[in-house]
């Protein structure tokens, strides 16, 4: 009986704390509460947030980028990593430029968010991915996808990596 009273003061107090909606569900004949997020937090709870890997480092975000751009031949900011994309479009893009078996360096910015905003303002351009190739910014998805159908990715990228041609077309 202590066990439930104390039960039941402990989810009133978190469920004061949390916004929470109610939903009936046919398949239980009653409503269910579900939290939604945390009272004062915006976007997610504090212990899910990314982080940010560059404060404390003694570099800029537009020194990262730059750093990146230049000693990368080609180098992709993107929503997730190469062997696993969290995008379409950054899935595409990555499709595109390993067809010419370039070395390809990538950077998350999902898990950064300082990141994500100094390669926007670095480029100056508003979406994701962003493909850089030997210090210049190309584009997103579609222009990478649009220079491969039309042959100036492959003349772009000739020289990069001893200029491998993609594949089946040897």
């Amino acid at each position: 009986m202590a066990k439930s009273l104390l039960s039941n003061l402990v989810a009133r107090g978190i469920a004061n704390s949390i916004e929470s909606r109610v939903i009936s569900s046919p398949f239980f004949g009653r409503s269910l509460k579900y939290s939604t997020k945390i009272s004062g937090d915006s976007d997610t709870h504090e212990d899910f947030r990314p982080a940010s890997k560059l404060e404390g480092s003694g570099f800029s975000v537009h020194d990262v980028v730059q750093q990146d751009v230049k000693i990368n031949p080609v180098m992709i900011y993107m929503k997730g990593v190469p062997d696993a994309p969290r995008c379409g479009f950054s899935a595409l893009a990555v499709k595109v430029l390993q067809q010419y078996r370039v070395p390809l360096s990538s950077r998350n910015i999902l898990e950064d968010p300082i990141l994500k905003e100094g390669v926007k303002a670095f480029s100056n351009w508003p979406t994701f991915p962003q493909v850089f190739v030997k210090g210049e910014f190309i584009g997103g998805s579609d222009i990478v996808l649009t220079m491969h159908q039309n042959g100036q990715l492959k003349e772009l990228l000739s020289d990069v990596n001893g200029g491998d041609v993609p594949a089946g077309d040897s």
